[in-house]
C-alpha cells in the first residue's frame, strides 16, 4: 500500500490506520530489507528500484493469505473434479448390501481422481482412535448410544425385523412367534465391534433382562444370509438389509415379537476432519447414497413377508 500510493497519510488512511503507525512500519520495512523504498522527490515520495520489485511477490502473497484465512475462500478451495486426495471409510456392511458399492460409484462419478479406501469395522478394529489419528477420515455404523466423543450425522432409521428361512417352520403358525420362543430359537449374529461389546440387538434385550440363544457369529455379514436360507437360524436386523436378499434367496422377513427402538445408522467424524472443505463434501456424498437407497428401498415379496 505505502509504494502504491507514494505517500504515508495516504496509505494511513486505506489502511484505516493513523500516519504514526504507518510511518512506524516503514521504519521496520527499511530495516528488513536494507533500502530506503520510498525517497522524497519534490513534494511527495517515489519508490526505489528494491521497493517496486517488491510489489508484484507481495500480492502473491496477500492473495495466498486470502485463500489461506478467508472462510470464503477456503469453502471454495475444493473442487471435486479436480480431487486427487485419498478418502478413507471404515464401515460395517449392517446397513445395506448396495451402501458402498453406491457409494464408491458415486465418488468416482463426481471426484474421478480421487483415491479410496475402505476399512472394515471389526473386534480388532479401534476406530475411535483411527479418527483421532487421521488413520481414517469416516466410521460408518449404528449404535444403540452412539460415542458422545464424536461428530454424529445420522443417516438412515430402519425397523428391526427377523430373517429365517422360507421353509422355518414358525411360518406354518406365525401365532406361535411369541418372545419366550424368539428368545428360545438358534440366532446367528454378527461378531461384536470391540471385545465386549453386545452390539445393538442383545444391548437392547439385556436392558430389559432378556438373553437370546446365540449359537453362530460370523464377521462376514453379507454372507449370513445364505447361512439362513440353509438352516433354522434366525437373524435380527434391519428391514433394508434383509429386503435384498428375499428377492434372490429363499428366505422371509418376519416380524420381531420383541419390541426393538429403531435401526439407527449414523457417520462419526473427529475434530480432526470437521472444518476441512473437502471432508465436509465426502459427508455429504455418505448423506446423499443413504438418502437415495432409503427412497428406492425394496419390499419384501407378499408371500415373503409377515408383518
Amino acid at each position: 500500500m505505502l509504494i502504491t500510493e507514494r505517500s504515508v497519510s495516504r496509505a494511513a488512511l486505506r489502511l484505516h490506520s493513523t500516519q504514526p503507525a504507518v510511518s512506524a512500519q516503514l521504519k521496520r520495512l527499511r530495516e528488513l530489507t536494507g533500502d530506503p523504498l520510498l525517497v522524497r522527490a519534490g513534494n511527495g515520495m517515489t519508490p526505489t528500484a528494491a521497493a517496486l520489485g517488491l510489489l508484484e511477490p507481495a500480492e502473491a502473497l496477500l492473495r495466498e493469505a486470502e485463500r489461506l484465512f478467508d472462510p470464503r475462500g477456503r469453502a471454495r478451495a475444493f473442487e471435486p473434479a479436480q480431487c486427487e486426495a485419498t478418502f478413507r471409510i471404515a464401515a460395517s456392511d449392517y446397513l445395506d448390501p448396495l451402501f458402498l458399492p453406491e457409494l464408491v460409484a458415486r465418488l468416482k462419478r463426481l471426484a474421478p481422481g480421487a483415491h479410496l479406501e475402505l476399512h472394515s469395522l471389526s473386534e480388532e478394529y479401534d476406530y475411535r482412535r483411527s479418527l483421532a489419528t487421521g488413520e481414517v477420515d469416516l466410521v460408518v455404523g449404528n449404535w444403540l448410544k452412539p460415542p458422545p466423543d464424536l461428530h454424529l450425522g445420522k443417516l438412515i432409521s430402519d425397523e428391526i425385523v427377523c430373517l429365517v428361512a422360507e421353509d422355518h417352520p414358525l411360518r406354518r403358525n406365525p401365532r406361535t412367534w411369541t418372545t419366550e420362543r424368539y428368545l428360545a430359537s438358534e440366532h446367528l449374529a454378527p461378531m461384536p465391534l470391540h471385545p465386549g461389546a453386545k452390539g445393538v440387538i442383545d444391548e437392547h434385550l439385556a436392558e430389559r433382562g432378556l438373553v437370546r440363544n446365540i449359537v453362530a457369529r460370523s464377521a462376514h455379514f453379507s454372507l449370513i444370509p445364505l447361512m439362513v436360507a440353509q438352516s433354522l437360524l434366525v437373524l435380527t436386523t434391519g428391514r433394508l438389509f434383509c429386503s435384498r436378499y428375499t428377492e434372490t434367496l429363499p428366505l422371509a422377513v418376519v416380524r420381531c415379537p420383541v419390541a426393538f427402538p429403531p435401526l439407527n445408522y449414523y457417520q462419526l467424524w473427529h475434530d480432526l476432519s470437521h472444518a476441512s472443505p473437502g471432508q465436509r463434501w465426502l459427508r455429504e456424498q455418505v448423506k446423499d447414497t443413504a438418502r437415495t437407497l432409503r427412497e428406492r428401498r425394496l419390499p419384501a415379496r407378499a408371500p415373503r413377508s409377515e408383518r
